[in-house]
């Protein structure tokens, strides 16, 4: 991805990484770039293709960037791409990795914690709290879960 890239574009290779979730996984995709707009990590759920309930997209995306970027654990500039609003777990894992900015696609009213549940992110309370942007091409990403629970869990 090009430096200065659109909301619009991240989210789009966030649906593409989705698409690379197991047949049983609600396909849920992430991607990490660096300030400069270069990605980092691409990951999406494996919660049942690894049976580790940890194995939320933003958590392995999360991962893989550590990994390659930065200190071993600070993703500082980074932004984080996911087609879903993230849960309490990856809210929190976000904010650890002091990850600078998020834009997910649908949001999630049952488990979000990002607005929609709870707002973690942005809970004053908290020593580093990320730039946030909910909704983009959000018609998109819910179609695609809503297709995936039609097809899986009817």
């Amino acid at each position: 991805m090009r430096a200065g890239a659109s909301d619009e574009e991240l989210i789009r290779a966030a649906l593409a990484a989705a698409e690379s979730a197991g047949t049983e996984d609600v396909p849920v995709g992430a991607v990490i770039y660096d300030s400069e707009g270069v990605e980092l990590a691409r990951a999406a759920n494996a919660r049942e293709a690894t049976g580790d309930p940890t194995a939320h997209a933003e958590v392995l995306a999360i991962r893989e960037a550590a990994r390659r970027y930065g200190d071993g654990w600070r993703l500082e500039g980074c932004t984080l791409a996911v087609t879903l609003e993230p849960c309490t777990m990856c809210a929190g894992a976000i904010s650890l990795a002091r990850i600078e900015r998020v834009v997910f696609g649908a949001w999630e009213p049952k488990t979000g914690a990002v607005g929609s549940l709870w707002d973690v992110l942005r809970d004053r309370r908290l020593t580093h709290r990320p730039q946030v942007r909910g909704g983009v091409l959000e018609d998109e990403c819910a179609a695609r879960l809503r297709d995936f629970f039609a097809e899986n869990r009817p």
